[in-house]
């Protein structure tokens, strides 16, 4: 019987999520399986992958031919650099304990690696948000300018409006006092 490793699809339209299975190759995608491995969900970020590390290796040794999905997460986790390393055991090259120390060290620069990558993106979001703050305080500082400008030229013509009422009441003032001066006098020879 030939197996594969492919991806089961659950969930609901627009937000699927898949079991990572063992099948027959001529099974339905969803239909029946000879054993769950493990899930992968595309949905979070990053995307989720939780994997049973040992039995993905031991059908991967036995010959089951993985998706090219699947083969791309199986390589994520480190499946394909294990049994390349047991290869080597068997063949001689290298004991199980050297195999080990170099699978231990091939992920932990791999999660340097992603730790790096996850580092930048949070470095690069802080600067986004610098540089979006800096620009808002341009702007905030150039409305400001604009509405100081705009409340002295109105303080400005509201002084010079006061100025111009103020002329204007003492004009009509001294007007209204000169014609009651000269008023009087006129009654005065016409009373007479």
């Amino acid at each position: 019987m030939a197996t594969k490793i492919r991806l089961q699809r659950h969930g609901r339209k627009g937000y699927a999520y898949y079991h990572i299975v063992v099948a027959d190759s001529r099974a339905p995608r969803d239909g029946k399986y000879i054993e769950r491995i493990g899930s992968y969900n595309p949905n979070t970020n990053p995307a989720t992958v939780d994997l049973n590390f040992e039995r993905a290796l031991y059908w991967v040794e036995t010959g089951a031919q993985p998706t090219d999905t699947t083969r791309n997460l199986l390589s994520d986790k480190g499946v394909y650099m294990m049994k390349h390393l047991k290869g080597g055991v068997k063949k001689g090259a290298f004991s199980e304990d050297a195999a080990q120390q170099k699978f231990n060290a091939w992920m932990a620069e791999k999660d340097k690696k992603a730790q790096a990558v996850v580092a930048k993106k949070e470095e690069a979001k802080k600067d986004d948000v610098k540089k979006r703050l800096e620009a808002e305080k341009a702007v905030h500082a150039a409305k400001a300018e604009a509405l100081s400008k705009k409340r002295a030229e109105a303080a400005a013509a509201l002084e010079a409006a006061a100025k111009e009422a103020a002329a204007e009441a003492a004009e009509a003032i001294a007007e209204a006092e000169a014609p009651a001066n000269d008023a009087p006098a006129a009654e005065a020879p016409a009373a007479e």
